[in-house]
């Protein structure tokens, strides 16, 4: 599975005239399934995202993680959206292929479970909504983003 994580200081996601979901400071997350990925692989992404060290400690260090952003044991935010387009071959042509990424089922079925384990896991998660179209807006904080992946 794939994740693209920004630091943010809000971010939302809108289905149409429907705010799905908002947060404050804390992270949004584009989450992508692809061919192969199982249970595992979004438990293990999940875990490694949660301690990602990304927030500023007092000494201005990327020591802290969204469990813990202002080092007080304050946890930020998780605005979780499904992005099937990070899986895209992009190695030729100029149009990218798609076949990397799980089927819409099995990207369903993993996205759901990758949002049922982070609200088991942490206080403040919202959704983006699976397969809709919709628009992000975000302030990315400094900016920092990552790509984390695991394999199957």
């Amino acid at each position: 599975m794939i994740a693209l994580i920004q630091r943010v200081t809000q971010a939302s996601v809108r289905v149409g005239e429907r705010i799905t979901g908002e947060i404050g400071p804390g992270l949004l997350a584009l989450v992508c399934a692809e061919r192969g990925d199982t249970e595992a692989s979004a438990d293990k992404l999940l875990t490694k995202m949660l301690s990602y060290r990304v927030f500023s400690d007092a000494a201005g260090k990327m020591n802290l993680p969204v469990t813990n952003i202002d080092g007080a044991g304050r946890a930020g935010g998780l605005l979780l959206v499904s992005q099937f387009t990070l899986a895209a071959d992009t190695a030729s042509g100029l149009r990218p292929s798609f076949t990397p990424a799980a089927a819409p089922e099995d990207g369903k079925r993993l996205f759901d479970r990758f949002v049922a384990a982070a609200r088991k896991s942490h206080p403040i998660v919202e959704t983006g909504e699976f397969g809709a179209m919709m628009q992000v807006s975000l302030v990315n904080d400094g900016p920092v983003t990552f790509w984390l992946q695991t394999r199957p």
